[in-house]
């Protein structure tokens, strides 16, 4: 895998940073959602689908970050 320039794991830095506070509103919306009984169930799947499309993203980034190395 190529080196990243600067720019390139600022970028990176700055995606992961938006991805990582709409994880955690996507959870605010879930709790509130759950404590009401009217809730659409197939809402609350769809969005707890999205929750974890986005945590496997915000991992997959996160594993960019991390600098090979030469063992």
């Amino acid at each position: 895998m190529k080196q990243m320039n600067d720019k390139e794991i600022e970028e990176l830095q700055d995606k992961l940073h938006h991805l990582r506070i709409e994880h955690r509103d996507m959870d605010d919306i879930i709790q509130r959602l759950q404590q009401d009984p009217a809730t659409d169930q197939l809402q609350l799947v769809r969005l707890k689908k999205r929750k974890l499309m986005l945590k496997d993203t915000i991992s997959r980034l996160e594993s960019q970050l991390i600098p090979d190395l030469n063992a």
